[in-house]
């Protein structure tokens, strides 16, 4: 699939695959602790725990060494940080920025939709992380029966400029304005970043603008043109109706179609939204495992032997028609192998399958059920656009703090 506007394939990457808090928080810190210019953030979730405090701290000392230092958090995601985590990090220079922290009404938020739920870190416009793990110890194993699977990628290249340069205009978009955007690029140093590999990679967003679909699509045209095999490991499943018709054509045509899905989930409407497909899908040889060891968080796919996504997009309404979102495509037939071999490992192991004889529910209901869960896939990336929308802005609070940062929480 080509790009889409604004989107580019690059080549010379070298990508690897991280699975869990144990690979993933030692490689960020570690990039952090050795960044010389620049380190930006973004996460959904950023809470107060071990994890959280083990990043609070190195971001202290890469200010405090003269490193350049944003992080972007999401309101509704990231609601509970403490003054004196805000301001341990604005007085050393850290800008923290909040994405729409919204109202409460009798303690309830009211501004839900369309969350900033990217996961992104970037060092030194050299060295990205991109995934599904937020910044919270419930990503690791350790943290017992409810410690999240998930997966993220480290991409060293070319690739690595394209995603400094989206976080910065993410920033600049929400307030800083187009100056501060070139400055910023002078101010960190790069020049042509050489080839590290030999993977082509694809940044691909999703936003309320000019890229509201782009993940969707390139799911959809894997799928469409896959011939051998196809996995797909995402926690929260209940995607659009042609997503799903392209599945069922994929194992119709006798692709084998490997779902890997929630058996243990972290809500309990995931697994109800999601096994409200599983007639459908089953009935055409989409193959259906549910994780049973701890909740999934993971975001990823395969289609045959060169094409992989890993990111922060769910494939269900949410990430599909309302948040902002970050995947990257890789096509490289070792990352492909890597991938296959954990999620294979996986679905050997830690699933159970779901098979036809498994469903019991009475014909009539599943029925009328089946009828209305197709109008409501079939229609809701149109009334999903009703929803309100978002818009970025910059509102800088607090006085400046001793380095040359703030001690605000900026709101964008």
């Amino acid at each position: 699939m080509s790009a889409s506007k604004g989107q580019r394939w690059v080549g010379g990457n070298r990508v690897e695959l991280l699975e869990n808090g144990e690979q993933y928080y030692p490689r960020v810190f570690d990039a952090i602790r050795g960044a010389r210019r620049e380190v930006v953030i973004e996460t959904f979730i950023l809470f107060e725990d071990e994890v959280g405090s083990a990043l609070h701290a190195v971001l202290r000392q890469a200010a405090l060494r003269g490193v350049k230092v944003d992080l972007m958090i999401d309101g509704f995601g990231s609601p509970g940080l403490s003054s004196e985590y805000i301001e341990g990090l604005g007085s050393v220079g850290v800008r923290v920025r909040v994405f729409d922290p919204g109202r409460q009404i009798f303690g309830w938020r009211i501004n839900d939709f369309r969350r900033m739920h990217r996961k992104i870190v970037v060092v030194d416009g050299q060295i990205a992380f991109v995934g599904g793990m937020n910044f919270a110890a419930d990503q690791l194993q350790g943290f017992g029966p409810m410690g999240k699977q998930d997966y993220a990628v480290e991409l060293r290249g070319p690739i690595a400029r394209e995603i400094h340069h989206f976080v910065l205009r993410a920033i600049a978009l929400g307030g800083k304005g187009a100056s501060w955007f070139r400055r910023r690029l002078r101010a960190s140093g790069q020049g042509v970043t050489a080839p590290e590999g030999t993977a082509e990679v694809l940044f691909v967003t999703r936003d309320n603008g000019q890229h509201t679909t782009d993940i969707e699509r390139h799911y959809r045209a894997a799928i469409r043109s896959a011939r051998e095999r196809i996995v797909i490991a995402n926690a929260y499943f209940f995607p659009g109706y042609r997503l799903i018709k392209e599945m069922r054509r994929a194992a119709l045509r006798g692709v084998l179609v490997h779902l890997i899905l929630q058996g243990v989930p972290d809500m309990p409407f995931v697994k109800v939204a999601a096994s409200m497909l599983y007639h459908h899908l089953l009935h055409a040889g989409v193959r259906i495992h549910e994780y049973t060891e701890r909740p999934l968080h993971g975001k990823v796919a395969l289609a045959d032997h060169q094409w992989s996504t890993v990111g922060s997009s769910n494939l269900d309404p949410l990430s599909l028609s309302l948040n902002l979102e970050a995947n990257v495509v890789v096509r490289s037939e070792a990352f492909n192998q890597a991938l296959w071999d954990k999620l294979h490992h996986l679905m050997q192991n830690s699933c159970r399958q779901v098979r036809a004889s498994d469903l019991t529910e009475w014909s009539a209901w599943r029925l009328v059920r089946s009828f209305c869960v197709f109008h409501l896939l079939r229609w809701y990336p149109a009334w999903a656009g009703w929803l309100p929308r978002h818009a970025p802005r910059l509102k800088p609070l607090g006085k400046q703090g001793p380095r040359g940062g703030s001690t605000r929480t900026d709101i964008v």
